[in-house]
């Protein structure tokens, strides 16, 4: 048997003839930039998240970007302010903080539940502290109340990163509606994903909402006018119209992958593997399942003789990056540790039950 880790022709299949038909609906009417595609994509993906704005940009790393330097504009961050950021999170995150001439503070994780060490956190704050990037990395939602009541105290800016956690869910409330403002990537691998580059900004704030659009848009006040030095970020109507077609899938794909995750943690039994914290339902929407093992590239490689394709999330943390040496000084144990550790299996709702067993299978046999 032959899985591969994840099959994208395969999961756009599943909606093939509504996305052809939405495509070719965009290049009939020929207008392709900042059309009705793109604001009927985000009335919707508002409406879904549960805020009152959602704002197109180009990709995830835009989004993020250009909510901190929004908020520089709008005076609530300033040059050479922190911010806080779990360690354990992809690179972009932590791009966007120092491209705005920001301090990223990073933050250790725990272990199990792979969510921001909360006294870490506390020993991290400064006065130059201004803001909390919370990262909903893996699909697992990290907010709680306690993080909110905290950064309230402490006057701090909430940002989510929600890259990872399309339609995940705190109680009630969506991850992408739980903070100041929230930034979401639409990656094709993500599970809303476009086919192509694709991204958005979320949040309650009108002000920010309108900063972000002209800062999108060259720094347009109005078409010629730029009171800001803005940039060309742009969610394309062809990607609008796609994401549209899927976002009403969302929910359905998300239990089929919360599915297969309860298939992994009911029937895994090796004990040479740990699998992270098994959350609420709901509170995971498994874009990455991750298993842990100091004998990982053994593990792949055992994985791989038997057909089985695994991916590694992520080998060499930001703190460690050859482009952040003034933090190559850090001694962040957790995160270090889980970077040498991490194995992603394939889960996606394209996915077979025989495929998922036979991957129990094997990694019970390991």
């Amino acid at each position: 048997m032959k899985i591969p880790y994840l099959n994208l022709k395969a999961i756009t299949a599943l909606h093939a003839d509504e996305i052809q038909t939405a495509v070719q609906t965009v290049v009939e009417s020929g207008w392709y930039l900042q059309g009705k595609a793109v604001q009927q994509f985000e009335e919707h993906y508002a409406r879904y998240i549960g805020t009152r704005h959602c704002i197109g940009v180009a990709n995830g790393l835009d989004a993020l970007t250009l909510t901190l330097r929004a908020y520089k504009e709008m005076g609530r961050l300033n040059e050479g302010d922190e911010v806080l950021v779990p360690a354990n999170t992809f690179i972009a995150t932590v791009l966007a903080i120092t491209e705005n001439h920001l301090c990223p503070i990073f933050v250790d994780v725990e272990e199990d539940t792979l969510d921001l060490n909360i006294e870490a956190l506390k020993q991290a704050i400064t006065p130059n502290t201004k803001a909390l990037m919370l990262v909903h990395l893996y699909g697992r939602c990290t907010y709680n109340e306690r993080i909110q009541t905290w950064c309230h105290k402490h006057h701090l800016l909430l940002i989510e990163d929600n890259a990872q956690a399309h339609g995940c869910l705190y109680g009630s409330r969506r991850t992408g509606s739980l903070s100041h403002a929230a930034c979401h990537s639409f990656y094709p691998g993500k599970n809303l994903g476009a086919l192509g580059d694709g991204g958005a900004v979320t949040t309650n704030d009108e002000e920010l909402a309108h900063t972000l659009r002209a800062l999108a848009n060259y720094g347009f006040s109005e078409k010629y006018v730029a009171p800001m030095q803005g940039r060309n970020s742009r969610l394309d109507e062809l990607q609008a119209a796609v994401l549209d077609v899927k976002l009403k899938y969302l929910d359905h794909e998300n239990d089929r992958r919360i599915s297969i995750a309860r298939t992994y943690y009911n029937n895994i039994k090796n004990q040479a593997l740990r699998l992270p914290t098994l959350m609420d339902e709901g509170n995971n929407v498994y874009h990455i399942f991750p298993v842990f093992t100091p004998r990982r590239e053994e593990l792949q490689q055992y994985l791989q003789d038997r057909g089985i394709q695994t991916l590694i999330h992520y080998p060499i943390p930001p703190h460690q990056q050859g482009c952040y040496k003034a933090y190559n000084h850090l001694s962040l144990p957790v995160t270090e540790k889980l970077a040498h550790e991490e194995l992603s299996l394939p889960l996606n709702p394209a996915m077979t039950d025989e495929e998922v067993m036979y991957i129990v299978e094997s990694l019970n046999t390991f």
